[in-house]
């Protein structure tokens, strides 16, 4: 039986204690079973083995609601494997690299919707779920289109008060719902994880107000550091406060709304869970766990336009705008969309710390994802290493388009 916790977004920590149980996969794979005690530490303290055995066991230790799957599944049909990505390439030994010296437990290659390439390690299989970490916040942000589509949000230039409960007279005061998907709130907040005064760890740490969201009752009482939409800032809390707002704007969960619009619909093949905070609210900023071909679906899923039957959930125009930089985060070539990460060569990404991955490509028509249990939480070697794999895997698909093209278009 699982034991009830407290989940900080990025950092988390389980804090009651009920008995584990592990499968006898996990024994075999770690070669030690979890105990209660170890998985109420927080994650940065967990050892290795217990990262690889925690990313594919959420549910055993944490409160989680499913995410229910609909009658239909979704085929996903198998190609030919990639031939530049085999034993013996120079750009399948990259991968490969990756794949051993990363702590890979999984690893898929969407081309045009077909399986190029999938890989499991770290004691994963395609049967078990994988936790996503920020990845989530992706999700999340299709869900606010899907509401806005529906009619629960009326316009992404709202303020946040018309829809929230409890925000009014804050420093969120004016502030759109479409600054809050983009992070450009000017909201004070520290989200460093090696700081145990961060807002990141004091969210979940501070006991929230009586009859109010967590999210809500911390981050209204946060101050103004910058004019609203003038100053990009990475926030998980303000997720979390998305969150809030869908399912005041829906009257339903998360994971009920997300079953609803994408995951029955879709025709993804296994339920999948979504960790609860100390409300039962799910956080919004964080933590779907899914099997690695449900997150190659759901890369599919956007790669299409978050369409269903030829019909998109999200208005007009959404995705482009959700995909594409929305925001400066002072990066070269790169921005912030509607809760993605964006390139200026046109792919985007969902990403999660501990090498989480959603890698979306449009030109090539590629999806790439990836779980992972990277020792450290985001690391510039680590990220580097998955760039050059991301990068061998595209040169793969280009170097396939050459050799099918007549000689003459060479």
């Amino acid at each position: 039986m699982p034991f009830r916790h407290t989940f900080v977004t990025t950092l988390f920590v389980v804090l009651t204690s009920t008995s584990l149980q592990a499968s006898a996969q996990a024994v075999a794979a770690t070669s030690a079973e979890p105990t209660a005690e170890q998985m109420r530490r927080p994650l940065h303290t967990w050892s290795q083995a217990e990262r690889e055995w925690g990313f594919r066991n959420a549910e055993q230790y944490a409160i989680t609601r499913v995410i229910k799957r609909g009658a239909t599944v979704s085929a996903l049909d198998d190609a030919p494997p990639l031939a530049a990505l085999a034993t013996g390439t120079a750009r399948g030994a990259l991968v490969d690299q990756y794949v051993r010296d990363y702590k890979v437990g999984g690893l898929l290659v969407l081309h045009d919707g077909r399986i190029r390439l999938e890989r499991y390690a770290l004691g994963h299989s395609a049967e078990q779920r994988w936790t996503s970490f920020s990845v989530a916040k992706s999700l999340t942000s299709t869900l606010v289109g899907a509401a806005l589509k529906d009619g629960y949000i009326k316009s992404l230039d709202d303020p946040l008060g018309k829809y929230i409960k409890g925000m009014n007279g804050s420093a969120y005061d004016g502030v759109t719902v479409r600054q809050l998907l983009t992070m450009t709130t000017g909201v004070k907040w520290n989200e460093d994880y090696t700081d145990p005064k961060a807002d990141v760890w004091q969210l979940f740490a501070t006991a929230p107000d009586a009859d109010t969201d967590p999210a809500v009752s911390y981050l209204r009482k946060l101050p103004r550091a910058a004019p609203a939409g003038r100053k990009w800032l990475y926030n998980t809390g303000e997720t979390n406060l998305l969150g809030a707002l869908i399912s005041q704007a829906t009257g339903k969960s998360l994971s009920v709304y997300l079953s609803e619009k994408i995951w029955a619909p879709y025709g993804m093949q296994a339920d999948a869970t979504w960790r609860l905070g100390v409300t039962n609210n799910e956080q919004a900023g964080c933590c779907i766990q899914a099997t690695l071909r449900d997150y190659a679906r759901v890369g599919q899923f956007i790669l299409d336009g978050a369409k269903i039957n030829g019909k998109s959930i999200v208005p007009d125009g959404f995705m482009a705008a959700a995909t594409n930089k929305q925001a400066d985060i002072g990066a070269a070539g790169r921005g912030y969309g509607y809760q993605w990460w964006t390139r200026d060569d046109g792919t985007y990404a969902a990403v999660g710390i501990h090498g989480q991955l959603m890698h979306i490509d449009p030109a090539r028509k590629l999806v790439v994802v990836i779980n992972a249990a990277w020792p450290v939480a985001h690391g510039q070697k680590e990220v580097s290493a998955r760039n050059e794999a991301t990068n061998a895997i595209a040169a793969a698909i280009d170097a396939e388009k050459a050799l099918l093209l007549p000689p003459t278009v060479r």
